[in-house]
């Protein structure tokens, strides 16, 4: 039992994920606060004391903005937070999580970023029809375009450029592999690969938010080791991976910050919220023991 400890937990609303953890946490004797991002605010001034008083802060938001603005403000008063404003800001963006791949040797999938629609068409041309674009900002399979021709390239470059938002401003534009119907999502907490499953769909996006099945799929050395060095890449703590398989084997598509898990437990056997709260703990203990020798040594 963690009856000392005080963990809070930024949530937008109950979904079965919050509610899963929050009932995990409860078993522990812990104690829990709940921050409502539609509720809160955070005066930089003056640092919210219930916010100060938890060992460890569990982000859950929906919103990937509120999440990484709350999360640079709660890193920069001294408070840990599962995950850190560093991972979200890496995995929220699709470029910044391919740089962090590609800088350490993750195999992911060729990517070109352009800026003009002049310099995005070379790019697709230089991929090869079809390709890929994505928003960098973006989740659930949203806006996703698989683009199969040069006239499909003009005309959704058109409609990125008229549409004109900031996350419209650069064209993130990726090789379309072929996959075979399905692509793996893998759990990493803490460092440890704790399961995986398989995600198929006669569509060309599988991601479960857009229906695709979920199966168990076993952690293969290859998955361990990928997966593994995927967290590590942007800065480790609780992410989900996504990889494909390919002609030249596994490539890593992206890492997910705030992962979505209610379709994988009963799949893989695997209690993922047990997991995630044993890697809450563990931070929430280091942070009240070094509090404590602070304290001490003050």
């Amino acid at each position: 039992m963690d009856a000392s400890l005080t963990v809070g937990m930024l949530m937008s609303r109950l979904r079965v994920e919050e509610k899963l953890l929050l009932a995990e946490l409860e078993a522990r004797g812990v104690k829990v606060v709940r921050f409502d991002d539609r509720v809160y605010t955070l005066d930089l001034h003056n640092p919210n004391p219930e916010m100060l008083a938890c060992d460890v802060i569990v982000e859950r938001c929906i919103n990937h903005l509120r999440a990484l603005y709350t999360l640079r403000v709660l890193n920069d008063w001294g408070v840990p937070t599962v995950n850190s404003y560093d991972v979200a800001n890496t995995c929220g963006d699709k470029l910044l999580t391919s740089t962090a791949l590609e800088r350490v040797g993750v195999p992911t999938p060729r990517t070109i970023v352009a800026f003009t629609p002049e310099s995005a068409l070379h790019a697709c041309e230089a991929l090869g029809y079809p390709v890929v674009m994505k928003p960098a900002v973006g989740s659930w399979g949203r806006l996703l375009a698989r683009v199969n021709d040069r006239d499909a390239a003009e005309a959704l470059l058109e409609h990125k450029v008229t549409l004109g938002s900031f996350h419209h401003g650069a064209f993130y534009i990726q090789e379309f592999v072929r996959k075979p119907g399905r692509d793996i999502r893998s759990f990493v907490v803490g460092g440890e690969t704790i399961c995986a499953i398989y995600r198929a769909s006669e569509h060309w996006i599988t991601n479960t938010a857009r229906g695709g099945a979920a199966t168990n799929c076993p952690v293969t050395p290859e998955i361990d080791a990928l997966s593994r060095a995927a967290a590590a890449a942007v800065g480790g703590g609780v992410v989900a991976i996504d990889l494909v398989e390919s002609e030249r084997g596994l490539l890593v598509i992206e890492v997910n910050y705030t992962m979505e898990f209610r379709n994988s437990i009963d799949t893989t056997g695997v209690n993922i919220p047990a997991r995630i709260v044993d890697y809450v703990l563990e931070q929430g203990r280091a942070n009240a023991e070094r509090r404590a020798s602070l304290a001490v040594a003050g």
